[in-house]
């Protein structure tokens, strides 16, 4: 069965205003957008009547679907608007610090083993907990010092260690007052803030409906951990060695949180439940965790190198894409292809938009499905950005919650 893929090589194509979408020229990021979802939707029709196989369901083309990718599209046109690649002339300090940085790692031996990248942290012991909310909804705020350090010799360590905003990890806490499982729940790009994090995971209804323990960490450089970061500096970004130190440190504060989690209730199961960006970090975590009840893997990213890649609409003689090309190695140091899960194959997960225009879904979602050994997966009618209302995803996140174990009985119909 089929459905229309996004072309791998269509980021380098030029749109139909002449420009590449890496340029800056206006109108392409006005007509980009639309000229992109416009070729998927006859795509859609031509694979949807032609009856071809591939990895992907087959649906019927509508309106619907187009605009959820249209949606897509225009938040790439906004990051690429808004967070641009350096220009050719002031990239080779960018690119000497990719070089140097495979480098180092090559000499540690990580890029064949990327474990010894993720080292494990030390538990948690000192933790701050204060109260929030009003009424009966009430939850815990908690902060503790991450501890993550670049190696005193590694490549952008420096600079790392200056964005002093990561030096606190945060998280948000609803738990009951007796003994219960917990689930995990760690969010995308732009997150990190607690009236978003709370409504997209539906964090209530885990809590209150399915009866959990839920704990929400914020990201390195999202919600507070933002504060003094210089401009134009975020996660992910361009800044490929950054990108590498924000991943290390988002698994490393995860571990951590699992460590107080576990001293908190030793014998309560604990399962991972993500979106996005936090997929990246979820399989990365649960590839190097032992004893998690299930990971949970929405819309996942699996390579930072190739989602920056496949974004930039660069021309294939740019300096800048050849560039990204060597940086590849360091992609697949910090990718989860590049470890074996160890979470049971009965508590694996995956979801994804067969929409999805941010990160395309042959490339990331079922690469990772195949790695994990082709788990339960849901493909939802929507893109990227509309899986939070998706009632199928939904559904399937509860009954995830329950046939891992983690929710005793039925998953609450919605």
């Amino acid at each position: 069965m089929a459905l229309p893929e996004t072309p791998d090589d269509g980021r380098q194509e030029a749109d139909a205003s002449g420009s590449s979408p890496g340029g800056t020229n206006p109108l392409a990021h006005v007509v980009g957008p639309f000229a992109r979802s416009g070729r998927f939707y006859a795509q859609a029709w031509t694979r949807y009547l032609g009856g071809e196989s591939t990895d992907l369901p087959v649906v019927r083309p509508s309106p619907m679907l187009a605009g959820h990718a249209l949606l897509d599209e225009v938040v790439v046109t906004a990051f690429r608007m808004f967070r641009r690649f350096p220009e050719p002339e002031v990239f080779e300090a960018v690119e000497r610090e990719v070089a140097t940085a495979i480098e180092f790692y090559d000499r540690k031996g990580w890029l064949d083993d990327p474990r010894g990248f993720f080292a494990a942290p030390p538990p948690l012991e000192e933790v701050t907990v204060r109260t929030a909310g009003k009424g009966k909804r009430t939850h815990e705020r908690i902060s503790f010092a991450s501890g993550y350090a670049p190696l005193p010799d590694e490549p952008g360590g420096e600079r790392w260690s200056s964005y002093t905003g990561n030096e606190r990890e945060y998280a948000l806490v609803l738990r009951h007052d007796e003994p219960r499982p917990w689930v995990v729940c760690i969010h995308g790009s732009e997150m990190g803030r607690a009236d978003i994090d709370l409504r997209l995971f539906r964090a209530w209804h885990l809590h209150e409906n399915l009866g959990l323990n839920v704990a929400l960490p914020v990201l390195p450089m999202h919600g507070p951990r933002k504060r003094g970061l210089p401009k134009g500096v975020s996660f992910p970004s361009e800044n490929l060695v950054d990108n590498a130190h924000a991943t290390a440190q988002a698994v490393w504060d995860v571990r951590r949180l699992l460590s107080w989690i576990r001293s908190q209730d030793p014998d309560a199961p604990i399962g991972l439940n993500s979106m996005s960006l936090g997929a990246y970090v979820t399989s990365l975590v649960a590839s190097l965790e032992d004893g998690l009840a299930c990971a949970i893997l929405g819309v996942p990213v699996i390579d930072l190198v190739k989602v920056f890649e496949y974004h930039a609409g660069f021309a294939e003689d740019d300096p800048r894409l050849q560039m990204l090309v060597r940086a590849e190695p360091l992609g697949r140091m910090m990718s989860p292809i590049s470890l074996t899960p160890r979470v049971p194959m009965e508590g694996r997960f995956v979801y994804a938009g067969i929409a999805d225009h941010i990160v395309q879904p042959r490339s990331h979602a079922v690469r990772i499905w195949e790695h994990w050994g082709k788990p339960e997966i849901a493909w939802y009618h929507g893109g990227h950005a509309g899986f939070f209302r998706a009632k199928a995803v939904h559904q399937f996140i509860d009954d995830a919650l329950v046939q891992s174990g983690l929710v005793h009985g039925s998953a609450v119909d919605i």
